[in-house]
């Protein structure tokens, strides 16, 4: 499976030096708004056009993990599960996730209640704008405007949900929502990953106890994808892998979730009442590079307003994880991955321009 994007020069080494304050920046819900609006301002003009990058045409359907079946108390029926979700680790890096037992209810009264805090009026908002990549709630537009040369046709809120509970004060309702939502989501991720383990031939606790789950860091991101007069020219978000162990993503109707696979890029169109679900680059680590975090990357339209909400779930703030012993085959350096405690692998993400995998390559022992 490719891990670099088709096209473009090599990665840049990110920074752990702390970016300038962002500038301060209308939400792209307020410029795609403004009366008349007919092209978009060059600041979020790409040069390459990335929209116009091939997109495979291929009949090859996303793999579909049933939930049910991997819970399920009949071994032949949880095994055989097991195995399928080992093959979409290894083919794809995505799956989708069917009968996961979150109701439906509740996952539309979460886009719902995400909806309405973008449409909160910009001095609401900004309440909520962060100083910090690490700040407990961070409401903001692109992905980091202080390094981002181009903006990205984005708005979005990170909520850290786990270990301990955020939310913001408005909508009213959001709160009660969210924490019944992300609690949920959380029991569902866990059997996934112990499914990933067991997938590997490891304890079915292995990951759970080498990245100390119990204490995870689950960061909600709801984003906002607003019409676009130019989505040829334009962007969401660039080809990214994720942090962390898995996410588990909702969106409305609207499409615009691209990923890579076989070096071309795939339109995903989610299956009702489904997560979609993606290993990040600590399933990567863990798994010596047996599993690898797929780029992905959001397109725009002219029309839709799209709306997505992730799950990320990594590892505890504190955990440093390394590749498991017994995945290492001869002649394998144990010591391939630099140790780096998750928090500090977050923010050495976020306080950078998002780039392919570079944190990846950035702790990745070379010529060892």
């Amino acid at each position: 499976m490719a891990t670099t994007a088709p096209t473009g020069s090599p990665p840049s080494q990110p920074s752990l030096t702390h970016p300038p304050p962002p500038r301060k920046l209308t939400s792209v819900k307020a410029l795609s708004e403004s009366p008349g609006l007919s092209s978009i301002p060059s600041i979020y003009t790409f040069p390459k056009q990335p929209n116009h990058e091939p997109v495979s045409d291929t009949k090859e359907p996303i793999p579909t993990i049933d939930f049910s079946l991997l819970i399920s108390s009949n071994p032949d029926e949880r095994s055989k599960t097991i195995r399928e979700l080992g093959k979409a680790c290894r083919d794809w890096g995505f799956f989708m996730v069917t009968n996961h037992g979150v109701p439906e209810r509740m996952m539309k009264a979460m886009i719902e209640v995400c909806r309405e805090f973008f449409e909160l009026t910009e001095e609401e908002k900004g309440e909520w704008e962060g100083k910090h990549v690490l700040d407990p709630i961070r409401y903001g537009t692109s992905f980091n405007p202080s390094v981002d040369k181009i903006l990205y046709w984005r708005d979005y809120v990170k909520i850290f949900q786990h270990p301990a509970f955020h939310s913001p004060s408005n909508p009213p309702s959001f709160s009660e929502i969210a924490l019944e939502y992300s609690k949920r989501t959380r029991g569902v991720m866990k059997e996934i990953v112990r499914g990933i383990s067991e997938s590997l031939g490891l304890e079915d606790k292995y990951i759970e106890k080498a990245s100390n789950l119990e204490k995870c860091l689950q960061i909600m991101i709801a984003n906002l994808y607003p019409p676009c007069p130019q989505p040829e020219l334009a962007m969401g978000l660039p080809a990214h892998s994720d942090h962390g162990l898995l996410t588990l993503l909702i969106q409305n109707d609207t499409v615009g979730l691209q990923v890579l696979h076989k070096d071309k890029w795939v339109n995903i169109h989610p299956i009702p009442n489904s997560f979609l679900a993606n290993i990040g680059d600590h399933i990567e680590i863990l798994s010596h590079g047996k599993y690898k975090s797929v780029l992905h990357r959001a397109v725009v339209n002219e029309r839709d307003v799209r709306i997505s909400i992730a799950l990320a779930h990594g590892p505890a703030a504190d955990a440093a994880v390394s590749p498991a012993p017994m995945l290492l085959e001869d002649g394998q350096n144990p010591l391939a991955y630099r140790a780096m405690k998750y928090k500090e692998y977050v923010e050495l993400q976020q306080s950078n321009k998002l780039d392919g995998k570079s944190c990846l390559e950035h702790i990745r022992n070379r010529g060892i």
